[in-house]
């Protein structure tokens, strides 16, 4: 690893192996980053998570939990999971979610999720504030691998919400959620769009008004 050991850039993809990854993300200095495997190179992401960032990142789990309790769809939520194909492949999503049958196939106990022992995630969100391309570039084709049902990209400065099914180790954009299904994404960006003048509190209340309608 000593192409790395000097000053390992963050924020980017940089070839490596995978044990040169595992060595990496087992480092202090980078305890808080989260980190990306995928085709020959790692990414760690240490930049600092704001205001912005994290105010999206709340929505969107409140407005899913909402609909799929209303909707009365089974789910099980996840912040920050990892998830790992040994040797090879490993994500850490800003959320992620196992839908239906899928609820209750990870036990509790699971520290990082074995993608050799478990499923994918059927939705995974990344929030974008300094990331956007990044997203829809390689992490886009990360997911497509993985296998994930569906991926979405919270562009947080352009208050946007791009969403894609993948299927057959390809996506396509898609404006209602098939993993939930009824969700329309346009819904979610005017969810957003709103939290922009109020508080969290309101647009919860705005949210559970348009699903019971």
């Amino acid at each position: 690893m000593s192409q790395l050991q000097a000053k390992l850039p963050t924020d980017t993809w940089v070839n490596a192996t995978w044990d040169e990854y595992l060595q990496a993300i087992s480092d202090p200095a980078y305890e808080k980053a989260k980190g990306y495997y995928y085709n020959g190179c790692m990414r760690l992401e240490m930049s600092p998570l704001g205001n912005p960032h994290s105010r999206d990142h709340f929505i969107v789990i409140a407005a899913i939990a909402l609909f799929a309790s209303i909707r009365d769809i089974n789910f099980d939520g996840h912040d920050n999971c990892t998830y790992r194909k040994t040797g090879c492949e490993e994500a850490q999503p800003d959320v992620s979610f196992y839908v239906g049958d899928n609820a209750e196939i990870v036990p509790w106990e699971a520290t990082i999720i074995n993608l050799d022992t478990y499923p994918p995630p059927d939705l995974v969100i990344e929030v974008a504030y300094s990331s956007l391309a990044d997203d829809k570039g390689e992490k886009r084709l990360l997911y497509e691998s993985l296998g994930v049902r569906e991926y979405w990209i919270i562009d947080v400065k352009n208050v946007q919400v791009i969403a894609f099914e993948i299927q057959n180790g390809g996506s396509r954009r898609i404006y209602q959620s098939q993993v939930f299904p009824g969700l329309e994404i346009a819904l979610l960006e005017e969810a957003f769009r709103r939290s922009r003048q109020m508080n969290h509190g309101k647009v919860s209340a705005w949210l559970l008004s348009q699903f019971q309608a």
